[in-house]
């Protein structure tokens, strides 16, 4: 398959083709970038795929869909009103990735952080450094707090531990609490029980938006009111198409959330 018709498939199933212009363009070099840094210079160790440059599972590789899934998701009318969209943002930057000291930078992103984007060292414990946390001023998230609530048996069974297994003293709402925090302010690290968790793990057993969470304790409930979708760091598309709506382009898109890169068109593209 070609990279280009490739990367339409990526984009349309990465960000919704309803968005302005510039945040898809932005998305297309992303999505470029992605690819590209596992094809060039000896690829990216995939330990789920160990054969396989890259995968359709949005948890170790792009989401991707095909045409007939395209057609089946947007029907036919909206089929040719957003897949040549989607296109006309791959084509405007053929070519275009994002490198940081001369080489392609592993462009993570992200549905919504919530008004600020993580560094890397808070959710991966790997300092990167364009991978700062920056301001999002315009990230509007359709689904932000939304309360998803759990049952303490529940919560027990799905996160392997014994919320009752505190002292008498210490009061329920200490046996779930945030007890570190990361330099935005998101839950690092969080009490249950008798042991502590980080929260990106918490946010994966529960299936969480994210880890920037509120936690309420109610008789033998849990509740988690999230704010954002994702990992919160690289580019916010949310926020993206907020930047692109107040008349930024995809290159300024792209240096906001990624910090000191460079934008540039590879030779012979």
């Amino acid at each position: 398959m070609p990279l280009e018709e490739y990367l339409v498939g990526v984009v349309a199933a990465e960000m919704p083709a309803e968005f302005p212009m510039e945040a898809l363009k932005a998305q297309a070099v992303v999505a470029r970038t992605y690819i590209l840094k596992r094809l060039m210079g000896g690829g990216v160790v995939n330990r789920v795929h160990p054969e396989a440059d890259i995968c359709d599972d949005p948890r170790h590789g792009q989401a991707w869909l095909s045409r007939e899934e395209l057609r089946a998701r947007w029907g036919k009318a909206g089929y040719y009103r957003y897949y040549y969209k989607v296109k006309e943002a791959v084509d405007a930057t053929r070519g275009v990735i994002v490198t940081y000291d001369g080489q392609p930078i592993d462009p993570v992103y992200h549905g919504s952080c919530g008004g600020a984007t993580e560094n890397a060292r808070d959710v991966w414990k790997v300092d990167v450094p364009y991978l700062r946390s920056v301001k999002c001023p315009y990230d509007s998230y359709p689904r932000d707090n939304e309360p998803v609530t759990f049952t303490l048996a529940e919560l027990e069974r799905r996160l392997g531990t014994d919320l009752g297994a505190v002292p008498a003293l210490a009061g329920r709402q200490e046996r779930l609490a945030v007890v570190a925090r990361t330099e935005t302010g998101r839950p690092k690290s969080v009490r249950l029980g008798n042991r502590v968790m980080l929260a990106t793990e918490l946010r994966e057993r529960l299936e969480l938006r994210s880890t920037n969470f509120r936690v309420q304790m109610e008789g033998h409930r849990v509740t988690f009111t999230c704010t954002g979708y994702g990992h919160g760091v690289g580019m916010c598309q949310y926020g993206a198409r907020g930047l692109a709506e107040h008349g930024h382009d995809y290159r300024a898109i792209l240096k906001h959330y990624y910090t000191g890169v460079e934008v540039t068109r590879l030779k012979g593209w």
